[in-house]
């Protein structure tokens, strides 16, 4: 057997906090538990090494079976919900990476949910038309190219009622190429595929195809009208620092500014009149160079263009790498960049150089910065260290301890005295708007609106969903009650916002394979409670379409029930519904740990835990007052608990939490 590899990193959204400690099962096909993992300061696990099949067969186009192993894995960490990813292919040796973006749980929330992430199989790999939306010919609107940051994905067809997502746009087209082509593939022909992934996607941009048509997304995931995204997915090594160097590249007609439309499909079960994906693999292997590649394919005037024009990131590159020697104010930028993000990832060695001089401790805070965020770990700031600097700089400042650097973002303690409504504009919307921002990174029901001084119909739909989120009158003006509950929710982000009136209910998104029974099973409710709930008059479910789930419990209010499935462990079920083994196991008369599949298991609802308190390891970033907030406690509980006399923590310490 072959060997591939796996690396896992367990961080909150826009990588702004790792987490530590985070407990990680990596499970076959067969849900047998293979490793067990734990996740270190920088959030990441070590590089895994996993059985697959050779490299040969993900170059072979006339290969029908499917060239690669998949493995499974399920992730657990303190006060988040929790994750299980399934189908990540592992093909000969590539490193896959698999991000694990990790949600708080809510206030009152009582157990965690899992976010569940099929990846399946790659487009290569698939038949079925694609584009059935070929280039614009109406006029352009956008004047120049400009790479949006982040870019809005529609998880489904354009009119299908689903999810949109927001993502960075080189983790955008990381992802596409890890779900349209093997990884394996010389890099001439990843490199034309990636510039025919970026430049499709650009074109959708400026073009504005989408929204010019009344969407509130920039492009589909849907390979028969866009190109391939799965959400959550893994990415690879080798694709990841293609896109890194050339993400903000792209292909034009010379002459023009357009992106040019660049269609492509498999080559093999499917053809179309754009570039044959497997074609890119025969003409790399004879040489051709990645223009010529697309060359092939496109007009033979095509040519790889730039744009500097990256909205959401701070500073572009100034053209020229720094690295031991550089002197001025670029070095005295990133050296900044640095010293911010040290503080969510204390892995970065201290800088000690003078301002603006790049010494041996900015070179090895530079490659420790790279090796964690899997950049070639050279020491030397070129655009795609340059770039992922900023891109981090900006999510730390933005949602790592706000309650003190929002003081210098003019935010403050104290709530603006002003009502805000639809036409507003000045310093009080910019503060409306970077407070909606803050809550929308922790729930998905809210948009993210820009970030301009201006109160326009968008930011009016990000206030009403707030509102609705935290149990107000969601008329869209922003009042008193409106600035205290935004203001609350800045204070303590680790609770984001307050539950809505359905605590009763999960929404999921159904995905291939699912049926109403197996939604029933797992979460232990019925067929009719879910028909019910959401007006269904058949057992027919869609993918992409959303389900509200009943939460069931006993009517004792004691306990509810879980139907044990492959893979449970005593422990597990332990971890997932915040109690203990021993629990579990008195409440159903256990005197062993074995479980069987089917099994009806009693779990001790949150109210009824017997423990006075639990133990909870102490992560960077962590403060006395943050945890009696997530925890629905006081600071002086904690305190008394531990016998503490400071309010000071140190990382790894173990606290006892008073259980609420």
């Amino acid at each position: 057997m072959a060997t591939g590899y796996l690396t896992i990193q367990a961080r909150t959204a826009h990588d702004a906090l790792p987490l530590s400690g985070v407990q990680i099962w990596i499970m076959d096909d067969q849900e047998k538990n293979i490793y067990h993992v734990t996740t270190d300061e920088s959030g990441e696990t070590e590089r895994i090494a996993l059985e697959t099949l050779d490299r040969s067969l993900s170059l072979d186009p006339n290969f029908s079976g499917i060239p690669f192993i998949s493995y499974d894995v399920l992730a657990f960490a303190d006060g988040f919900n929790s994750i299980h990813i399934v189908g990540i292919p592992i093909l000969d040796g590539e490193t896959a990476i698999q991000p694990l973006e990790f949600v708080p749980m809510q206030e009152k929330q009582r157990t965690p949910t899992v976010t569940e992430i099929q990846i399946g199989l790659p487009a290569v790999s698939m038949t079925g038309q694609r584009y059935q939306n070929g280039p614009d010919t109406e006029p352009r609107v956008l004047r120049q190219v400009a790479i949006p940051n982040p870019i809005t994905v529609h998880l489904g067809t354009p009119s299908a009622s689903a999810s949109n997502v927001q993502v960075s746009f080189p983790d955008y087209v990381k992802n596409v190429a890890s779900s349209e082509v093997y990884p394996t593939w010389p890099d001439a022909s990843l490199r034309a595929n990636i510039y025919a992934i970026i430049t499709f996607a650009l074109n959708r941009i400026f073009t504005e195809w989408y929204r010019s048509r009344g969407y509130n997304f920039d492009i589909t995931n849907n390979t028969a009208y866009d190109q391939y995204f799965v959400y959550g997915r893994n990415t690879y090594e080798s694709i990841s620092r293609i896109v890194d160097e050339i993400f903000n590249e792209y292909v034009r007609r010379q002459g023009q500014t357009a992106p040019y439309f660049t269609s492509f499909c498999n080559g093999t079960t499917s053809t179309c009149s754009g570039m044959s994906q497997w074609g890119t693999v025969t003409l790399a292997n004879q040489g051709l160079s990645p223009l010529q590649i697309l060359r092939s394919y496109y007009p033979k005037d095509v040519e790889i263009a730039e744009t500097n024009i990256i909205t959401g990131v701070l500073s572009s590159y100034p053209g020229t790498a720094l690295k031991t020697g550089s002197t001025g104010l670029d070095v005295q930028t990133i050296q900044t960049y640095l010293q911010r993000i040290r503080r969510n990832y204390p892995a970065i060695p201290a800088i000690t150089d003078e301002a603006g001089v790049f010494g041996e401790s900015t070179r090895a805070a530079v490659a420790k910065f790279q090796s964690i965020f899997n950049l070639a770990s050279d020491g030397v700031v070129g655009k795609a260290t340059w770039n992922k600097l900023s891109y981090l700089y900006t999510s730390v400042t933005r949602l790592a301890e706000l309650d003190s650097e929002g003081t210098s973002l003019g935010i403050g303690t104290v709530p603006p005295s002003s009502v805000l409504r639809l036409d507003s504009s000045g310093q009080d919307v910019i503060t409306l708007q970077y407070l909606l921002n803050v809550a929308a990174e922790f729930n998905s029901t809210i948009p993210a609106p820009e970030q301009d001084g201006n109160f326009g119909r968008e930011t009016q739909q990000s206030v009403a969903a707030f509102q609705r989120a935290a149990g107000l009158e969601p008329d869209g003006m922003v009042g008193p009650l409106t600035w205290q509950a935004l203001y609350n929710t800045y204070l303590g982000v680790d609770n984001v916002i307050p539950p809505s009136a359905d605590t009763g209910v999960t929404e999921y998104v159904v995905r291939s394979g699912d049926t109403l029974w197996l939604l029933a099973q797992r979460y232990n409710t019925t067929v009719d409670a879910i028909k019910r709930l959401n007006g269904l008059t058949s057992d027919n479910l869609r993918i992409g379409q959303v389900l509200k789930i009943p939460a069931t419990e006993s009517t004792s209010g004691s306990y509810f029930e879980h139907i044990v499935r492959s893979g449970d462990t005593l422990w597990l079920l332990a971890q997932r519904y915040n109690t203990t083994v021993d629990a579990i196991k008195n409440l159903n008369g256990l005197s062993g740990n074995g479980l069987s599949i089917g099994q009806i298991l009693k779990i001790p609802s949150a109210g009824a835990a017997s423990a006075p308190y639990f133990e909870y390891n102490v992560r960077s970033g962590d403060t006395l007052w943050q945890l009696a907030r997530r925890y629905g406690t006081t600071v002086s509980a904690i305190k008394s608990l531990n016998g503490l006399n400071s309010d000071n923590l140190n990382i790894g310490q173990v606290l006892k939490i008073p259980s609420n």
